[in-house]
């Protein structure tokens, strides 16, 4: 049966851009976005788009038997800060949309799945350095607590029904393209359009905290890759550790200043450095190198280059 795509959550930060390196790679027809809104532009008029309640099963079978899906991307998600403030609607959407697909793929409606997970399942109890594939997972947030009980649904649903489910635990993810969408790292993103705007920027973090962070193309290509790998490669089936580059805010900040000279940032730390504080500052993706061969192109200087050198064509 021919490759068709379903992505769920098609209009949200990574979401738009791994939809239109699916449609590239794929084919227009045959990678149908969906959300609960509609998508820009770009994305309504390159392909199929489908408005889609991801937490209404009944809604995502239609749209698999009508197009003949065999893959759904299930990024629809309440991000970390966002869903501290809506807990109950946060966990709702979190878990009911996973444990919908993981359904239809038990039913054989689908043949694979993707869905992220998050460096949220870790918590202040977790090793710091370099966090191992399997160690201690204590989230403190609701957003963590729904992505580590995403991991065991998608370990228990492969190893109890045989589901292709693949997943990673993405760090922050940065692009220029689409604007954050309540997460924790979005200072990392916002960050670049208030130097080329206004020189200036009001970090909500404090200078010294260390996460890990990905360029949107490398968590693209991690997505696709991992999804195009021979099932009997993937050994993890709950969430593979991945990683790129970590850095501080006033690291990002002096990296834009060799671009932008006058560039100056400030703290004022708010309820998002606890969630920070409880995260990793770097993370051991060596099994995602082993298994499928996952490999970055991007760090700090790298990225910080391109991001500004698009943002001044926008």
């Amino acid at each position: 049966m021919k490759t068709c795509i379903l992505v769920l959550g098609a209009s949200g930060q990574i979401g738009t851009e791994l939809t239109q390196k699916l449609r590239f790679l794929y084919g227009n027809t045959q990678v149908i976005a969906s959300d609960i809104r509609k998508g820009n532009t770009q994305m309504m008029t390159s392909g199929p788009f489908e408005i889609i309640d991801a937490t209404d099963k009944a809604s995502i079978l239609k749209v698999v038997q009508q197009y003949n899906v065999t893959q759904v991307y299930l990024l629809a998600a309440m991000l970390s800060a966002t869903a501290e403030n809506h807990p109950q609607k946060a966990w709702n959407l979190n878990m009911n949309s996973l444990l919908a697909v993981l359904d239809l793929a038990k039913e054989k409606h689908i043949q694979q799945i993707y869905w992220p997970s998050s460096i949220a399942v870790f918590g202040p109890t977790t090793p710091k350095q370099n966090t191992p594939q399997k160690t201690v997972m204590e989230p403190t947030t609701v957003y963590g607590i729904s992505k580590v009980s995403g991991e065991f649904w998608c370990n228990y649903y492969h190893k109890k029904y045989g589901v292709d489910v693949r997943s990673l635990r993405y760090p922050g993810i940065i692009s220029w393209k689409t604007k954050p969408g309540g997460g924790t790292t979005d200072y990392a993103v916002d960050i670049y359009f208030k130097a080329m705007e206004e020189k200036k920027y009001q970090c909500f973090l404090s200078e010294n905290t260390r996460l890990p962070m990905m360029y949107m193309d490398d968590a693209v290509n991690a997505t696709i890759a991992l999804m195009q790998a021979d099932a009997d490669t993937i050994k993890i089936r709950n969430g593979y550790n991945l990683s790129a580059m970590d850095f501080t805010p006033k690291e990002i900040a002096q990296e834009i200043q060799k671009h932008i000279p006058e560039f100056e940032i400030t703290y004022q730390p708010d309820f998002r450095q606890k969630i920070a504080d409880s995260w990793p500052s770097s993370i051991d993706d060596s099994q995602a190198r082993k298994d499928w061969n996952w490999q970055h192109q991007f760090d700090l200087e790298s990225m910080t280059k391109i991001i500004i050198q698009q943002i001044k064509k926008l």
